[in-house]
């Protein structure tokens, strides 16, 4: 086996994954949108912020591929990581986790405090998410749960960069972790889908031996539940004309369904799929129908939707 070199060890930093952080921006737009100033400022903060989150997620990818070299042998995509295939020097993993999580930490001490937590929070649900005795990714549900759980934290990083004058409504943070679920879930399911075999699925991921197709896919639909009820309740409390977009969330959740039932789909690699123009096209047709209704106003919906007490 050959040593690792520098192109390994950035690689196990998985750069190209950046791309899920895309989650800040709603947290960011919501506190706009209930009264933060969006100033000169807050672009070089959102920015720098950003930059902050993805040196986190990097330090919590590296240890990620480190702790789970032995596994990714069982997987057939993963076995061709340089952590699996090259000779990775423990030490330098662990020197490599550490300065991204120092220069994550002290870019997010420059925004402020509560961002700061937010980014320290998001490193320490990667340790108990890889790193024993607890590594939750090991334990059936609580993998999906844990690791989903990231949402909510990426939202509040951008919630936190904004500081808008009012508190993060829960309704909408515990929607944003249950979609996250619903995603993991899908995720779960398209990989054991796509190794095929029992046995072999749960040597590469403990949790899958506690897992079937059905209980996979039963677990995502519970989380898509769960996360369009959580989502009602916020729309309906700030704007209910928003609940008219409802049937458009709804309907970008069976899109992914869609991807996920796909063989060998790419919602194994969720940072790829941006191209899935039918799937972004529809999460732009949602947000656009989402600022649309922002605008609008319809009184005689909010009589329909109007509730009066039993029998009055």
């Amino acid at each position: 086996m050959v040593k690792a070199g520098f192109k390994d060890y950035l690689s196990i930093a998985r750069i190209d994954h950046w791309f899920k952080n895309i989650f800040i921006l709603p947290g960011a737009v919501l506190a706009v949108i209930m009264g933060a100033e969006f100033t000169g400022r807050s672009v070089i903060d959102l920015a720098v912020g950003i930059f902050s989150i993805c040196l986190i997620a990097s330090a919590n990818y590296t240890i990620n591929e480190w702790l789970d070299r032995e596994f990714d042998r069982h997987h057939p995509k993963k076995k061709e990581r340089a952590s699996v295939v090259t000779e990775i020097d423990g030490r330098i993993v662990w020197l490599q986790w550490l300065g991204l999580a120092i220069v994550g930490l002290g870019l997010a001490l420059l925004i402020n405090t509560p961002f700061f937590l937010t980014a320290l929070s998001l490193l320490i649900m990667g340790i108990i998410y890889n790193v024993k005795p607890i590594r939750s990714k090991d334990r059936a549900y609580l993998d999906v749960l844990s690791e989903a759980i990231n949402n909510p934290i990426r939202f509040f990083a951008g919630w936190f960069i904004m500081v808008p004058p009012i508190v993060a409504p829960s309704s909408v943070l515990i929607s944003y972790w249950f979609g996250g679920a619903y995603l993991m879930a899908i995720k779960r399911f398209a990989e054991y889908r796509t190794i095929d075999d029992p046995a072999l699925a749960a040597r590469y991921r403990a949790s899958f031996k506690d897992y079937d197709e059905s209980k996979l896919l039963v677990s995502a639909l519970v989380y898509a539940i769960l996360s369009t009820a959580f989502l009602g309740v916020f729309l309906t409390k700030y704007k209910i004309e928003l609940l008219l977009s409802l049937p458009f969330v709804a309907m970008l959740f069976g899109r992914y369904l869609a991807v996920g039932l796909a063989r060998d789909s790419i919602a194994q690699a969720p940072e790829n799929l941006y191209k899935q123009r039918g799937l972004v096209f529809q999460v732009i047709l949602l947000v656009v129908v989402m600022f649309v209704l922002l605008e609008i106003k319809l009184p005689f919906f909010e009589q329909l939707l109007e509730i009066r007490p039993v029998g009055s």
